[in-house]
């Protein structure tokens, strides 16, 4: 997916599926999740080098556009990148495909903020030159 810098395969697990046999929507978020957690993994240490610099990566806002239903055994890709990086926020974008269709995109709002007192804080420099890096590799 042009523009994405990392992607991702899931494929719809059984328990995904709602009663009519399609995702359910709050799967989606997850993805989105898992998706996010292997960028950072990727590209900057992982989740857990922010929690042992005492940052929090808090999520502010979630959206998803459902297009297309995704079912019971469809590989699906993720596709991630992360983006307006400014102060403590910065935002992640995802699409989730299916072979060429899109099957939702959405994104996350994010901001970091101190672990011992919720306050916001600064995205370190080391995860800004890191997610800058991988960015300007799309």
């Amino acid at each position: 997916m042009e523009g994405f810098t990392f992607s991702i395969p899931v494929r719809v697990r059984f328990a995904d599926t709602d009663a009519q046999g399609i995702a359910h929507n709050s799967t989606y978020l997850v993805w989105f999740e898992v998706a996010r957690v292997e960028y950072l993994r990727e590209f900057a240490g992982g989740y857990q080098a922010l929690r042992d610099h005492g940052i929090e990566a808090l999520v502010l806002e979630s959206f998803c556009r459902y297009r297309l239903p995704a079912v019971f055994d469809d590989q699906l890709v993720i596709h991630t990148r992360c983006v307006g990086l400014r102060g403590a926020r910065f935002r992640y974008e995802y699409v989730i495909a299916r072979g060429d269709e899109i099957v939702a995109d959405g994104h996350t709002e994010h901001a970091c903020v101190d672990s011992a007192t919720l306050r916001p804080t600064r995205t370190p420099d080391w995860l800004v030159e890191a997610i800058e890096a991988a960015e300007s590799a799309a």
